[in-house]
């Protein structure tokens, strides 16, 4: 295996690129997990993938969130209120969470043809 041990462009610490914390955070991979959180400089967009259950087949959607506290809160909704066939909403139509639809793939209830 590779070294995964690098050293911090900013601050010249040594980091383990391939942890758990460093993963979570994001960064370029010369970046230690502190400064990616002190400096700010995780620009990617979060997305979160969500699937519902209906009939045989599912509905997948991939959201994309302004932040990942947004995107953690619709996670922890979803997870709370989701199971197949579950109509609850539990709040994830609340408009404090700002996301936009990336991507959808329907799923089919008749898909055999049978009525």
């Amino acid at each position: 295996m590779k070294n995964t041990i690098k050293t911090c462009r900013h601050c010249e610490d040594e980091f383990d690129c391939r942890s758990t914390r460093k993963a979570t955070v994001g960064g370029y991979i010369d970046e230690c997990p502190d400064c990616v959180e002190e400096l700010g400089t995780e620009t990617h967009v979060r997305y979160q993938g969500v699937i519902s259950g209906e009939g045989k087949q599912a509905c997948i959607q991939i959201l994309s969130f302004e932040s990942k506290a947004d995107a953690e809160e619709y996670k922890r909704r979803w997870e709370r209120n989701s199971g197949w066939n579950n109509r609850r909403t539990g709040g994830l139509n609340d408009s404090s969470i700002k996301f936009k639809k990336v991507g959808e793939t329907r799923g089919n209830a008749n898909h055999k043809g049978k009525g």
